[in-house]
């Protein structure tokens, strides 16, 4: 009787570990399945069209600076000499870096070498100097290309009216060429730019903000694409930065150590026997 109620548990156990090896196989299948979805239906979406319907084409003065949004691959076919605007939104806390190259005309068209330059400027048309990369170049008369970059400081949520500091809003980034000869003037070029930005930390961030970013032409019947430009999930407005994090931490590190501080001197707990008769 022991023997064949063995068995018995013995044929429920290799069934239930089929049953289970056969439910797990199909819980794979069915996850694997629902991760390519998204991925084919991505691969559908990016298909349709090139570069994601990035910017082909560039503006030619401020008020018509084709808006871009950082990371966003953009180009423009122009002609030398034209000067070609972009427009990108730098929230408070964060570092940008544009980047220009600029293809150049075959050799044999050209009669001289070529200065080429890439300036940004903030919501207020002020021009923003370069903290890193290089915004001038000459490329050389046999060169087929030049590359071009500048890293902005830090945009601060807030600054006095005197100070010329970088503030969240629309950035305009022009590029053209200051040092050609007149021959080579109106020869095809074709230009690719590009804006990344990363976040500063919290040791950058300041008190303080704008009621307002820095946008021009917003709210206003002639606003341009470039008056636009937000960030996609909205301005920041300077109220976060990780310095809350260091503050949280910080509380709770002193709420510990008074804590542990109290554990270790408070002694026995119980109070000191007095002597009789005194």
């Amino acid at each position: 009787m022991g023997l064949a109620l063995a068995l018995a548990f013995r044929g429920l156990e290799d069934q239930l570990m089929r049953t289970t090896r056969v439910w797990g196989r199909a819980a794979l299948l069915a996850a694997t399945a629902l991760l390519a979805l998204p991925q084919a239906a991505a691969a559908d979406g990016d298909g349709g069209g090139e570069a994601d319907g990035a910017p082909s084409e560039a503006g030619t003065s401020f008020r018509t600076a084709t808006a871009i949004r950082p990371d966003q691959d953009a180009s423009a076919e122009a002609s030398t000499g034209d000067y070609l605007y972009w427009a990108f939104p730098v929230d408070a806390g964060q570092r940008a870096t544009v980047h220009a190259t600029v293809k150049l005309p075959e050799a044999a068209a050209r009669h001289a070498a070529s200065t080429w330059q890439v300036d940004v400027y903030d919501g207020l048309r002020r021009r923003q100097a370069c903290r890193l990369g290089t915004p001038r170049r000459t490329a050389a008369q046999d060169a087929g290309a030049v590359s071009l970059s500048c890293t902005l400081r830090t945009v601060k949520a807030w600054s006095e009216q005197w100070a010329n500091d970088p503030l969240p809003g629309t950035y305009y980034m022009r590029l053209t060429v200051t040092g050609l000869k007149a021959d080579d003037l109106g020869l095809p070029v074709r230009a690719e730019v590009k804006v990344t930005t990363t976040d500063a930390g919290g040791a950058q961030a300041v008190d303080g903000a704008l009621a307002e970013p820095l946008v021009p032409g917003a709210g206003s019947d002639r606003q341009t694409p470039a008056a636009a430009t937000e960030p996609e999930d909205g301005w920041a407005s300077g109220w976060w930065s990780s310095r809350w994090l260091w503050t949280a931490g910080g509380g709770v590190l002193a709420a510990l150590a008074g804590v542990g501080g109290y554990a270790l001197t408070r002694g026995s707990g119980r109070p000191a026997r007095v002597p009789q008769g005194l």
